[in-house]
């Protein structure tokens, strides 16, 4: 490998991740006497496994050049079925199927909502955002359903090995599983090749309005996904579930280097995106910092990635010779 080799390896976004990652280990070691442990670590995994759970399906939507901000108001509408459903004593497999069926269904609804009646991504993803957070207040009120079973606790409160939790595996088997589908399928082609110039995408022969259906639907079952996790550690259904998450999924995404405009992202990014802003957040809160605060250094990292690929781009056409006739 040549110098210039490792000068553009240096300069992929994941490895300023990393080192962004690192920094913070280091920083919160410091800061925090408790922070090396493995006990500290198991319990941080919590901070990001299930919003990272969507924010992977969700990355290969936006590659593909769609939105989907209702992943919030999935997940609280799946709460609700499965709390209605536990309500009449039925066992776990029958809960677990009921959250990832409602998920199933409100994707398609959204998949529905741009494919078919040519809404664009963004509308119709905010109303469906008020439209199912909307059906779980009117559903619920003010109240709170707790009769599930408790074998319904294993996936959000148990541990597969050791210290290493059932959704951090299952997190990890789904990273694979998508990295996989779009960085060595012709899945994964297609999803760039629509991203980066649907028409002529759909020239080529590839069906775009049947990818981006099935990544909605893809979308709204990982929601039903975070849904039994977050239900199932919190045991309990409220509708304010996962209030806001939307926004910190999409900036998990957007932090992974995944193009708000399509047609450019890795997994590999979203995943470390994913950890770093599990492990800014868990050691934030060790320090017993206020949410806003810890939404303004989320902001401020936002900005940065938006704002650095694009000074570094006006700054390389600076340095470009002008050709005169």
């Amino acid at each position: 490998m040549s110098w210039r080799d490792r000068l553009d390896r240096l300069a992929r976004w994941e490895s300023v991740l990393v080192a962004a990652l690192l920094i913070d280990i280091v920083c919160n070691a410091l800061i925090s006497p408790y922070f090396m442990s493995a006990a500290t670590w198991s319990d941080a995994t919590f901070y990001f496994t299930e919003r990272a759970v969507v924010a992977l399906p969700l990355a290969l939507l936006i590659i593909a050049g769609e939105m989907d901000i209702s992943v919030a108001g999935i997940i609280a509408l799946a709460s609700v079925a499965m709390g209605l459903t536990a309500a009449y004593g039925v066992d776990t497999p029958a809960i677990v199927a009921v959250g990832l069926v409602a998920g199933l269904t409100a994707g398609a609804v959204n998949g529905v909502l741009v494919t078919l009646l040519r809404v664009p991504s963004i509308v119709a993803t905010i109303g469906t955002m008020t439209l199912f957070r909307g059906v779980a207040y009117a559903i619920l009120g003010d109240r709170v359903l707790k009769e599930y079973p408790a074998s319904f606790a294993v996936f959000g409160q148990s541990y597969a090995v050791g210290l290493i939790s059932i959704e951090l595996c299952i997190f990890a088997a789904l990273a694979v599983f998508t990295a996989v589908l779009l960085h060595h399928s012709r899945v994964g082609i297609a999803i760039y090749a629509i991203g980066a110039n649907p028409i002529a995408s759909r020239w080529s022969g590839i069906a775009v309005d049947r990818y981006r259906f099935l990544l909605f639907c893809g979308v709204g079952l990982a929601s039903g996904l975070a849904s039994v996790l977050l239900t199932s550690r919190l045991g309990s259904t409220r509708p304010s579930i996962a209030q806001g998450w939307e926004l910190e999924i999409v900036s998990i995404v957007v932090l992974g280097g995944v193009a708000i405009q399509g047609g450019k992202g890795t997994i590999g990014g979203v995943v470390l995106a994913a950890v770093l802003l599990g492990f800014v957040t868990f050691g934030l809160g060790l320090l017993n910092v206020p949410g806003i605060v810890m939404w303004v250094v989320v902001g401020a990292m936002l900005i940065a990635v938006v704002a650095i690929p694009s000074l570094a781009e006006r700054l390389h056409r600076r340095r470009l010779p002008v050709h005169t006739s």
